[in-house]
């Protein structure tokens, strides 16, 4: 069965002719006699009494009024699918760190979501490091974070560029050196991020290839917890700079520059490759990719 078949039968049932429903619908009268008796012999039943003049049989009738239920339902489709076209709407699930969720996101959202009502997201947060893996197994539609890997099964566009920074409480000893040393922090108590995000392989990269042993004294998981300790004092850490503009306007964080650790690191959108792009998605990657990077970087 087709519906081609079905706006066949129902041209029939109006115009109580083969040869007027074959002109209306551009068929020829063995073509519409055909379709109906392909659709007789699929449902083993007559759905037309071909006397003169042509008339649904009860079964025909009762099958009628399905055929027209079916159509009315393909064209609510078309009319949907239609409307995606013009107005994207649908389901994304956000892959990003905590951080990127924090600072970055609020902003993109609010635009995103003015503009696409019928858009709904959903953020995981992760680190860096599971936001590829998640991707590529389809648990996320979109990833935003560290453009870490050259993997063929993800696509990735850079939307800003980071750097880590040290920062330290106003109150720590290193606040007010103009030009410190990589070696200045040798026996400075670290707070580090864990081993699995981007910014403590990082960090531990630039300690290894100077040969130093950090004296890290405290590991934790996002760059939210992170600000939190060292704004009371327990320490200095290596953090993404997008991470602290807020504590560096308000004056509880201190940035101290240190030329060994100003290396940017890009930032972007990450998606399967293979996976089919749904409008939202589309939308949703275009307008973050057509994004000018002051919109990523900008101070709030």
């Amino acid at each position: 069965m087709n519906i081609s078949q079905l706006e066949t039968l129902i041209t029939i049932s109006k115009t109580k002719s083969f040869r007027k429903a074959g002109e209306l619908l551009n068929l020829t009268q063995p073509a519409v006699s055909a379709q109906i008796k392909s659709l007789e012999d699929e449902f083993k039943t007559v759905l037309i009494d071909r006397n003169q003049p042509v008339t649904l049989t009860d079964r025909g009738q009762v099958f009628l009024e399905r055929a027209e239920r079916i159509l009315d339902i393909t064209e609510e489709l078309k009319q949907k699918l239609s409307d995606m076209e013009h107005t994207p709407q649908g389901h994304i699930v956000l892959g990003t760190t905590t951080s990127i969720a924090i600072q970055i996101l609020p902003r993109i959202l609010s635009y995103f979501q003015d503009q696409f009502p019928l858009i709904k997201t959903t953020i995981q947060s992760m680190p860096s490091s599971l936001i590829y893996q998640n991707v590529e197994q389809g648990l996320v539609d979109i990833g935003i974070g560290y453009l870490i890997e050259n993997n063929p099964n993800v696509l990735s566009s850079v939307l800003y560029y980071d750097i880590f920074e040290l920062v330290v409480s106003p109150q720590h000893p290193l606040a007010d050196k103009r030009t410190p040393s990589l070696d200045s922090l040798r026996d400075v108590p670290l707070i580090m991020l864990s081993p699995d995000t981007v910014g403590r392989r990082f960090v531990d990269e630039v300690f290894k290839k100077h040969q130093m042993e950090p004296n890290i004294v405290m590991e934790l998981s996002s760059s939210e917890e992170v600000k939190r300790m060292v704004e009371i004092n327990l320490g200095a850490a290596i953090i993404s700079r997008q991470s602290i503009l807020r504590e560096l306007r308000q004056g509880s964080l201190k940035v101290v520059p240190i030329p060994e650790l100003e290396v940017t690191h890009p930032v972007g959108v990450i998606y399967k490759s293979s996976r089919y792009i749904n409008s939202a998605m589309q939308q949703f990657l275009g307008d973050l990719k057509g994004m000018p990077e002051t919109n990523f970087i900008g101070s709030e």
